[in-house]
């Protein structure tokens, strides 16, 4: 009768949920692998034997934040404005990172440092927002470098979810103002139109 397996898939998933909520709340000198391990009810081998150390577990908790946000992003419809897509792709995210707080503190300002140019291949979450905003150039509403536009968006994003997710804005004050402020940031990419309409 052979051993019986200890370090299975149900101490991986114990792992990488401790591990996810250390790197987004702990200092990186306070997160080694006997408290990884300790917080997990295991022990630090299963760290080696799972995930080749802590180094293959940050890159483990790192990979689903990615593909968590890209499959949520993913998800948001292409229609003909889009405008209205890039609005939709901005709620999505909003959405994500306040039910994933940890798994956003990870990707965008968790006590843990992580390489942000880390390769993330095709599940790269900034494709859906840089595929609506070459429509958006295309189609002439938007008139600028898609990436510069992007970051801007993000920048925008970023400050409004990061001030939620810390509690200085409740719920209900950021959803009267994340519309305004999504459509302000989209307006300041709007072409010049000499007597035009302004931008919706």
């Amino acid at each position: 009768m052979g051993r019986p397996r200890t370090n299975d898939d149900a101490v991986g998933e114990r792992l990488v949920s401790c591990a996810t909520e250390m790197f987004a709340t702990h200092r990186p000198e306070g997160v080694t692998v006997r408290a990884l391990a300790a917080a997990a009810e295991t022990s630090t081998g299963a760290v080696y034997t799972l995930f080749g150390g802590k180094d293959g577990l940050v890159a483990e908790v790192r990979g689903r934040a990615v593909a968590g946000l890209f499959q949520d992003l993913s998800t948001v419809a292409v229609s003909g404005d889009p405008l209205a897509d890039l609005r939709a792709l901005a709620a999505a995210y909003r959405g994500w990172a306040v039910a994933h707080r940890h798994l956003y503190a990870v990707l965008f300002g968790g006590a843990q440092r992580f390489d942000p140019s880390g390769e993330v291949g095709s599940g790269d979450p900034v494709r859906p927002l840089l595929a609506a905003i070459d429509r958006a150039v295309t189609s002439a509403v938007l008139a600028g470098e898609p990436t510069l536009i992007a970051l801007s968006l993000w920048v925008t994003l970023h400050g409004l979810v990061s001030l939620e997710l810390a509690g200085a804005l409740d719920s209900a004050t950021l959803d009267r103002a994340f519309g305004s402020t999504i459509d302000a940031t989209l307006r300041g990419w709007a072409p010049a139109r000499a007597g035009g309409p302004p931008l919706p």
